[in-house]
């Protein structure tokens, strides 16, 4: 599993079940050693999350200003955003739906749920369909959801891949992906972690030969599968514990 990084020049890891938990806190071992990854290689985190997720989850977890920084970019939902270190997080680029986009996708999702016959659960933690800005995800315990409670919800995707095949038809115009363990993300065509990884070759001016990518969902159908397109080398990993004993064998 481990990988000579000295021929890559950007180490690219997904954030939810590579480096944190889904949804959940970066634990503090694994903070310290993605910094000392950082004094050594450029690192981009990318996820289907908002900013304000990666703060929650990531970011609030790692110390106030380290000099570092520089190397570090964060890539939300799917990397149609972009955040660089500027004394602080600066927004670079953001690639919105119109208000348009979002009331026909939501329109056509409620349609679908209504289908294929999905009935909410009797707890839900927050909103069950989010707008993301680049993205609306429906969620099907809420956004808030513990990970004990989404776990056992959808294991074999059955559940999701049911109200995929309805929605889809219904909005051509746009890409349905399944993603982490309860959830359906809607973009516009070809936003993905394929497109995110594009996005940061161009803006750090990198061939794909020179970016790694880290995933727990590298499978064929996975939310990470999209970056095998692209070129560049790529690592499944199980979950974060392997992602922390990868991390060390570079270090």
């Amino acid at each position: 599993m481990s990988e000579n990084i000295s021929k890559y020049d950007l180490i690219m890891f997904d954030l939810d079940g590579t480096l944190a938990p889904s949804k959940g806190p970066l634990e503090g071992l694994m903070a310290s050693v993605l910094l000392k990854l950082l004094e050594h290689k450029k690192v981009a985190v990318i996820s289907g999350g908002t900013y304000a997720q990666f703060e929650n989850q990531f970011l609030k977890m790692l110390p106030s200003g380290s000099s570092f920084y520089a190397n570090l970019f964060i890539m939300p939902v799917s990397g149609s955003c972009l955040y660089i270190w500027k004394n602080d997080w600066d927004l670079q680029y953001a690639e919105n739906l119109s208000p348009a986009e979002k009331m026909t996708i939501r329109a056509a999702l409620e349609e679908a749920l209504k289908e294929s016959g999905y009935v909410e659960a009797k707890e839900v933690y927050g909103e069950t369909i989010e707008d993301r800005g680049s993205q609306v995800t429906f969620s099907a315990l809420g956004q808030n959801a513990p990970i004990e409670a989404k776990k056992d919800w959808d294991l074999d995707r059955t559940k999701r891949k049911a109200i995929v095949n309805l929605l889809a038809p219904k909005i051509p115009q746009f890409d349905t992906h399944i993603g982490g363990m309860t959830s359906i993300d809607i973009t516009r065509k070809g936003v993905n972690k394929a497109y995110g990884i594009r996005k940061i070759e161009g803006f750090l001016k990198l061939a794909p030969e020179k970016i790694l990518f880290v995933g727990d969902a590298l499978f064929e159908g996975g939310n990470d599968f999209p970056a095998r397109a692209t070129g560049v080398d790529c690592i499944e990993v199980s979950g974060p514990e392997e992602t922390l004993q990868l991390m060390r064998s570079w270090l």
